[in-house]
């Protein structure tokens, strides 16, 4: 072994070899997208170096990453040319597509260990960042315990397509969101719209799905393609422009920050407006489905309680208009006159917006004739009765009814008949809106008329700011059920007369209903 080789084989990465200098090392080399002078001083100088130089190809034989590096190779190396047995075709190999890979990626890393078990230092070639969707990590994960590694950044393919639109990827609170495009369209859909920023991988083939994801997700607009960065051939568009059967594999998607520049654009106001009734569910960011933040993200303006709109991330170029809980029909004609004039309107509405919430308020609003041109969507939410039925165990388990105690909208003999309808039929009863300042007898009276079918042990679930830094939930017996300790963030579970409350020590207690009844 030459002295150089005893000096780099005892440098930096992770000692995976026995320490005697008898091995050689091996290099994951990240090459950056395309540019060989965008090749880092140290993947140039280990390249210069190496006994053994591999990388990658199709069975064509053409590698991209020989020709970024190929400036940097002596010609006194040895070249390993790793062979792909399939790239995208069908395989008759018994294990399938993976099968045949794995395979191959065992065969190409003991083709390496004999070099390295010989003294020779090998470096692997990898486009871009040898750990970013890199062939490297293949032979990393099957040689990097058994000799001296060291592994090479190398710039992105996500940062080069950055640099090449001239668009910052995040700024300030945003997070970076990279997908494979070979996702199924359903996921693919999901993770867009939930996405502050997001890069797409793997375009090609996927480029159909990708773009209707995309636009299904709201962000087709905003969309970039950028093909072959600081690569020949290298091309960038609005993605929306592209023709499918022109995108090769090395190509992104990109969509970039949506904070606003110093001088930010007004709005399009162009197209149709619309309204969108938004389920955030019963608390913060945890309870919001992809789809409720792909339409938030989307909204030019946002419309709701105060209380509610405070739960929402505040993005850059939205306008925010907070309003007072009790002005419901006010609001939905204030955010339909918005969708009329152009604007991208989210209607924020805690839990589900179609359970004592907003949906039924723009609805009412919206069939009125003025209104009938604007486009009204409604994106369901985790209801209250779901989230503190979760907190407790199983009540809901069986049938159930959902009554709210309000009698602001209807009288209270109304909520008495169905109160006594359900307790008849013997149903478990989730009971909303039970109690605020002005209304402090409902709880009550609910209570007495329940007894009056119920047994007093029957369990009751209260629930409280499920979700909230102030969650509280506990079982009572219906007996027990204190209406002072009840108030408007509240939601009531009074169970049947099958309904069961046990204790499962040293784990918390449980309430569930059991989904059989017994027959008369």
């Amino acid at each position: 072994m030459t002295d150089r080789q005893n000096e780099t084989s005892g440098t930096g990465g992770t000692d995976g070899g026995t320490g005697d200098g008898a091995t050689g090392r091996l290099y994951g080399v990240g090459l950056g997208p395309g540019d060989p002078s965008l090749v880092t001083v140290r993947a140039a100088e280990l390249i210069g170096k190496a006994d053994v130089v591999a990388y990658h190809s199709a069975r064509h034989g053409r590698s991209i990453a020989r020709s970024i590096a190929e400036r940097y190779l002596t010609g006194g190396q040895v070249e390993e040319k790793l062979v792909y047995p399939i790239t995208v075709e069908t395989t008759d190999h018994p294990g399938g597509y993976r099968g045949a890979l794995d395979d191959f990626y065992e065969e190409a890393a003991e083709r390496l260990a004999a070099h390295l078990e010989a003294g020779r230092d090998v470096v692997v070639l990898a486009e871009g960042d040898p750990f970013f969707y890199g062939s490297y990590q293949h032979m990393h994960k099957r040689l990097a315990h058994r000799y001296p590694t060291e592994v090479v950044p190398g710039v992105t393919s996500v940062s080069a397509a950055a640099a090449r639109l001239g668009q910052p990827l995040t700024e300030a609170e945003e997070t970076l969101t990279v997908i494979p495009g070979t996702l199924p369209e359903e996921e693919l859909t999901a993770r867009l719209a939930a996405a502050d920023s997001a890069v797409v991988m793997k375009l090609g083939r996927t480029f159909p799905t990708v773009r209707r994801a995309l636009e299904r997700a709201g962000r087709l607009a905003d969309a970039q393609y950028v093909e072959r960065a600081f690569m020949e051939g290298e091309r960038t568009a609005p993605l929306a422009s592209v023709e499918a059967e022109t995108v090769p594999y090395f190509s992104v998607a990109v969509l970039p920050s949506k904070v606003a520049p110093l001088e930010p654009a007004a709005p399009d106001l162009s197209g149709p407006g619309s309204v969108t009734v938004i389920g955030t569910g019963p608390a913060g960011p945890l309870w919001l489905t992809p789809e409720a933040r792909g339409a938030l993200a989307n909204a030019t303006d946002l419309v709701g309680y105060t209380t509610y709109l405070d739960r929402v991330p505040v993005r850059p170029g939205q306008v925010r208009h907070g309003s007072d809980n009790k002005v419901e029909s006010e609001r939905a004609e204030f955010a339909l006159d918005l969708a009329r004039r152009g604007h991208r309107v989210a209607v924020v509405s805690s839990g589900d917006p179609g359970v004592f919430a907003m949906a039924t308020a723009v609805l009412e609003v919206a069939c009125e004739e003025s209104y009938r041109e604007v486009p009204v969507r409604i994106v369901p939410g985790m209801t209250a009765a779901h989230a503190a039925a979760s907190r407790a165990g199983a009540p809901l388990g069986h049938d159930y009814a959902v009554v709210s105690l309000s009698d602001r909208l209807k009288p209270w003999e109304v909520v008495a008949k169905r109160l006594r309808a359900a307790a008849e039929a013997d149903l478990v009863l989730a009971l909303y809106n039970p109690g605020s300042q002005s209304r402090t007898t409902q709880v009550g009276r609910a209570k007495d008329l329940l007894l009056e079918c119920r047994a007093p042990e029957t369990p009751v679930v209260m629930a409280r700011d499920v979700g909230g830094p102030t969650e509280r939930v506990r079982t009572v017996r219906l007996a027990d059920l204190d209406p002072t300790e009840v108030d408007m963030r509240t939601i009531l579970l009074i169970g049947s007369s099958q309904t069961q409350h046990v204790s499962r020590a040293p784990h918390p207690d449980v309430t569930w209903t059991p989904r059989r009844y017994p027959e008369a």
